[in-house]
């Protein structure tokens, strides 16, 4: 697996924009696409995605998202990202989510994420 892909995950955390912005950058290309269960539509830019992880950020303080998991083939890498951090309890929690990511070159051009594994 690329590194860009867990650099890509390690900004879900991080709650300044600029820095986020940074680690998001050098992580995909500038006309990425994104899509999971909770875009309405595709997700076009560096600066669009900042803004859609950002969200993750200030909705879920102290939450976190980790690759756990991950296998290519043709191209096309498997990711599984477990996202945790405290519930309302002060439980810790954990949720997972399955990712399809596309390339071009060290960069991700594309990703395409669902809610669990499949199961």
């Amino acid at each position: 697996m690329s590194d860009c892909i867990k650099t890509f995950f390690k900004a879900w955390q991080i709650e300044d924009e600029k820095l986020r912005f940074s680690t998001i950058n050098s992580s995909v290309v500038e006309a990425v696409k994104y899509d999971d269960p909770r875009t309405p539509e595709t997700i076009n830019g560096i600066e669009s995605l900042n803004n859609y992880v950002g969200m993750f950020s200030a909705h879920a303080p102290g939450w976190a998202a980790k690759v756990i998991k991950a296998d290519s083939i043709a191209g096309v890498t498997r990711v599984t990202v477990a996202f945790s951090g405290p519930g309302p309890e002060g439980t810790e929690q954990t949720q997972l989510g399955q990712y399809f990511v596309e390339q071009d070159g060290d960069l991700i051009c594309r990703m395409v994420g669902f809610v669990g594994i499949g199961e």
